[in-house]
Parts: C-alpha cells; structure tokens; sequence
C-alpha cells in the first residue's frame, strides 16, 4: 500500500506541471441563451480540462505524430488556420474544407460544414480518422498514450483513475473545447454599456442588424443552420455541402452558417477558403450571389450595399474581435512532453 501510495504522489506531481497556469473554465456570458451542451459537473473539472488540453496539442493522434488538433485550429487565429485555403494533414496532404474556428461550442447543435456529427463528445474522431488529416484510429491512439509517461498522471487528476480509454480521452477533449468561449469584444462592451461604437460602426450595425442578423444572430452571430449563401460550385471540389450527409437534394450547396465573432483572424473565409479579405465576402453578398434551386430565402432579393455601406458594415465586423479571448495564455500550448 505504502508503494502505491509513493506511485500516486509521484504521478499527481508530474500532474501539477501541467496545471501551474490560470483557471479556465465555463462560464456562460451574461445574457446569453442556454446552451444546447449539458455539462455534466463530475466529469467537467480542472484535471480532465488539463488534460484535454494537453491532448488537443500533442501530435500524437496522429499516424505519424506530425499533426495535432492546434495543427488546423491555432489560438492566435481564433482556433482556425490562416496561412492556406484547406486544412493539411499528415504525409503534406491537402484536406477538402477550410478548417472552422473553434469557440462558444457550447451552443452548437452540430459540428463540422455540413452538420454530420452532432455530438461534441465524439467530434474529434473525425479528424482522427480522416485519412487527409490525422489519419490514424483510436485503438491505436490509446496504445500510444499508454506508453507515454505524463498521461497515467493526466488521467488520474482528471478522473481519479490512471486507466486509459477512448471514451475518457475523447470526452477531456470536449471538456478543454467547452472552455473557449469569446465573449469580450468591444460589441460586448457596449452590449453591457461599458463602450460606445464609432458613428460608422453604429450605421454599419445597423446594417448588420436589415442584412445579415437573420443568419448571423446575436449573440452568437451564428443560427447554426445550414444555407446556400450563393457560391458557385467549385468544379475541382464538388463539395455540395449537407447533402452529403442527408443524401437530399434539398440539401444541395447548403453549409452550416459560421459564427462572425473574431472574423478578422479568420481568414480565409468560406467553408473552402475561397476568399481572402473580408471585404471579398461583402462584395460577394453584395453583387456575386449566384441563384440556384437552393438557394437560402434570405439572398433571394439580394443586398444592396454602397462602397461607402460596405466600408461602415467592416468596420461593424471588426468590434466583434476579442483579443482577450485570442491571446488567453490559458488556452495556449502546454509544458513540453516527457516522454
């Protein structure tokens, strides 16, 4: 007993490495509607948050220990990447969608562009699997995480119990998720009447509020359905959106709507990175709405924006940036693996 004893202290020692940073947790911001996640209190604390932590960062979940989830979600661009059009993979390959910024997950009612995983909980396995990204399965994972020294620690502190197990890891995973939640941009502070907008991001509110809050709606700035926002297909792609999930031609060219929060580090933009600028996708909503059988009621009339509208609706969009959320050191890499 003395021995086992010795055993736990070592490992909840090696555990308190990894936790020697700020709290993070879930809060939800005021005002805000109940989230669609039930967080369960016993599974949701500081040890399995650390440890999905931790998992979210390390390469090891994937085939080759190249790619991590950080790989195609970085803190510093609002948990997305920025420096390509389609998420990459192991082996340099090149995957079929623009990687999604990760935040306020909470309040999703589904994950991914085209909606086909609908539980957070077992969201991660498939980028795991996917041959274009992570390439690898979870029988395999755990074989992996068992061998490595800093994890019967990390399981321990998060569930009192060193065994290691896919539903275990793939549930930490969805705990460190549930913790990004961005709720403190300058539109936030003058929600809660701690700030004022500029003239031109009040006319450009406005704007917001005639053109784009039917899809876009506050406080999340998304609804979480799926629209045909208009885009031509991409030939090379043929990527037709939910109905690949459905099978419904009703379905066809439909993508989940994106959140606008932290629009500006996202970049590029659209559900295959198609633009660059965010001025692109306002040009596009204003003049290169493409019609078709699908398309989403709201553009069936189009949007009528000036140069000088579109200028003053940017200028809207950027208050919805919160650097809080985005250089959070909480949220950020972990102490380096021990292996």
């Amino acid at each position: 007993m003395k021995r086992i004893a010795i055993v736990i202290v070592f490992m909840l020692a090696i555990c308190c490495g990894f936790m020697q940073e700020k709290t993070i947790g879930f809060v939800i911001p005021k005002g805000w509607p109940k989230p669609i996640y039930q967080i369960d209190k016993k599974s949701f604390n500081k040890g399995a948050i650390t440890l999905g932590k931790q998992l979210f960062y390390d390469p090891v979940l994937s085939a080759d220990s190249s790619i991590s989830c950080a790989s195609c979600h970085s803190p510093y661009n609002a948990f997305t990447h920025v420096d390509h059009a389609l998420s990459h993979g192991i082996h340099d390959s090149i995957g079929n969608r623009n990687s999604p910024a990760l935040m306020n997950l909470a309040w999703h009612n589904s994950y991914m562009w085209d909606g086909a995983i609908t539980n957070l909980d077992v969201q991660a396995l498939a980028p795991i699997s996917h041959p274009k990204e992570m390439g690898e399965n979870m029988p395999h994972v755990i074989q992996k995480l068992k061998r490595n020294k800093i994890y019967p620690a990390l399981f321990y502190a998060a569930y009192l119990d060193s065994s290691i197990n896919q539903q275990k890891s793939l549930q930490a995973l969805s705990q460190f998720l549930l913790c990004l939640i961005s709720a403190n941009s300058k539109y936030d502070s003058v929600m809660n009447q701690r700030a004022k907008f500029t003239s031109q991001e009040e006319h450009g509110y406005a704007l917001f509020r005639q053109n784009c809050a039917s899809c876009h709606a506050e406080p999340l700035f998304s609804n979480y359905q799926f629209e045909n926002n208009g885009l031509q297909l991409d030939t090379n792609l043929k990527d037709y959106g939910r109905m690949l999930v459905t099978k419904n031609p009703k379905d066809s060219l439909l993508f989940k709507v994106p959140t606008l929060r932290n629009i500006a580090y996202t970049s590029p933009y659209m559900h295959d990175g198609r633009f660059k600028k965010l001025s692109q996708v306002i040009n596009h909503y204003s003049s290169g709405i493409q019609k078709s059988h699908t398309l989403s009621k709201h553009f069936i009339k189009g949007i009528q924006l000036s140069k000088n509208d579109q200028v003053d609706l940017l200028a809207f969009l950027l208050t919805l940036s919160d650097r809080t959320f985005l250089f959070n050191e909480s949220f950020h890499y972990p102490p380096k693996n021990r292996h």
